[in-house]
């Protein structure tokens, strides 16, 4: 987080689309969203949304110029291609995307250790918030760890001394982003971590059958920088750091949605993508 860079002068002639994006309304107090069927009465989410109408610009030219990093804007594109052919197969998205990811994300941050600890399959057509093996897209502006449940994941996922010992030093939290075949409808939009302002986090219960962990939603803030990659194929993937320990200035979080790509044909084929999150961390300083 921190104030936009004279990186925009740059990215003020990108190209653009302008896309709606839902920001929570501000005022809203506490934001609750259910990962499952939420008793009789309740509402799956709480929290009135703000669509805006805001400039998307193609993040491509910017990624070529290394303007768009993990550590400077919070995100950046990758050209990968995965040995994996059939993501609807659980046990091969564990046994070997989950190692190749590890290894992926070493050679990209230079971490001495790398915990992939879930992953998510969406589709925009048979997805659905009622079914954890295929979701739907999300189309609200959030980053799914906060200063809050980010230690919590490290405890819950490492050994209690190693877990001690980690939270002493540098560690982040990346989520690896692949679509299952090129993006045509629902893009995903990001926005550049240097223009957004603490201020415009809300930390948000999302609650699960045995847990409630905590998400950001986000109020709407005329600086915010968007940025898209149009077409994105399976042999290409985008990163975002979804939390970062680091206090230097260094990107921490990436607010990001779905969104309806205005120049998108209608009859498009749905969106199909996966998320994969790690933690990540660094070597003692």
């Amino acid at each position: 987080m921190g104030t936009a860079s004279n990186d925009n002068l740059v990215a003020a002639n990108l190209p653009f689309v302008e896309g709606e994006v839902n920001y929570l309304k501000a005022g809203q107090g506490r934001p609750v969203s259910y990962t499952f069927e939420p008793p009789p009465g309740v509402p799956w989410v709480t929290g009135e949304l703000e669509p805006r109408r805001v400039n998307i610009r193609d993040g491509r030219p910017l990624v070529a110029l290394r303007e768009l990093s993990l550590d400077r804007s919070g995100f950046t594109q990758i050209s990968h291609r995965s040995v994996v052919a059939d993501f609807s197969h659980d046990g091969a998205i564990r046994d070997i995307y989950y190692r190749e990811a590890e290894a992926l994300l070493r050679d990209v941050t230079g971490a001495e250790k790398i915990v992939v600890f879930d992953h998510t399959l969406r589709d925009s057509a048979q997805g659905s918030r009622r079914t954890a093996e295929l979701r739907e897209p999300v189309r609200r502006v959030h980053n799914d760890q906060t200063f809050v449940s980010a230690p919590r994941r490290v405890r819950a996922h490492l050994p209690p001394d190693e877990a001690e010992e980690r939270l002493k030093h540098r560690f982040a939290i990346i989520n690896l982003w692949r679509p299952l075949a090129t993006v045509e409808r629902l893009p995903l939009a990001l926005c550049d971590a240097r223009s957004i302002a603490f201020e415009d986090m809300v930390p948000s219960d999302l609650v699960y059958p045995d847990k409630v962990g905590e998400t950001y939603s986000f109020t709407w803030n005329p600086r915010h920088q968007w940025y898209w990659f149009p077409r994105l194929r399976p042999d290409e993937a985008l990163l975002l750091k979804i939390y970062d320990s680091r206090e230097d200035g260094t990107a921490r979080f990436t607010a990001h949605t779905a969104f309806e790509d205005p120049t998108g044909a209608r009859e498009a084929p749905p969106r199909r993508s996966i998320e994969l999150r790690a933690l990540v961390f660094w070597p003692a300083e």
